[in-house]
């Protein structure tokens, strides 16, 4: 059964930074793509990153651009999204997913089948 669980949400002031995690079970890096998305109140849910380890691709929007960086531990079976220069606009909750499809990954939210609960970012001014 293929499980995702995110943490390392919270609260931080504007230009701080936080990293978020996301537990993976049930599959491996190899065979699946992992995307970051994250959906701020009264809007819809957005593509942040995503990475396809088979093949190295990493994909940022282009408001996260320079500032956000994913990253896989397979020792560890986590999925990483270090987060820098935090912005009130960042504000959201932050969803970890996973699809069967190991390569080219995009940051498309309707290619991604299994998703975690989401974890809450909040960056005050």
């Amino acid at each position: 059964e293929v499980q995702l669980v995110e943490s390392g949400g919270g609260l931080v002031q504007a230009g701080g930074s936080l990293r978020l995690s996301c537990a993976a079970s049930g599959f491996t890096f190899e065979a699946y793509s992992i995307g970051w998305f994250r959906q701020a109140p009264g809007k819809e849910r957005e593509g942040v990153s995503c990475i396809s380890e088979s093949d190295a691709i990493t994909h940022y929007a282009d408001s996260v651009k320079g500032r956000f960086t994913i990253s896989i531990d397979n020792a560890k079976n986590m999925v990483y999204l270090q987060m820098n220069s935090l912005k009130p606009g960042n504000t959201a909750v932050y969803y970890c997913a996973s699809v069967d499809y190991g390569h080219r990954c995009k940051v498309l939210k309707g290619l991604y089948r299994y998703w975690g609960q989401g974890t809450q970012v909040t960056v005050s001014s």
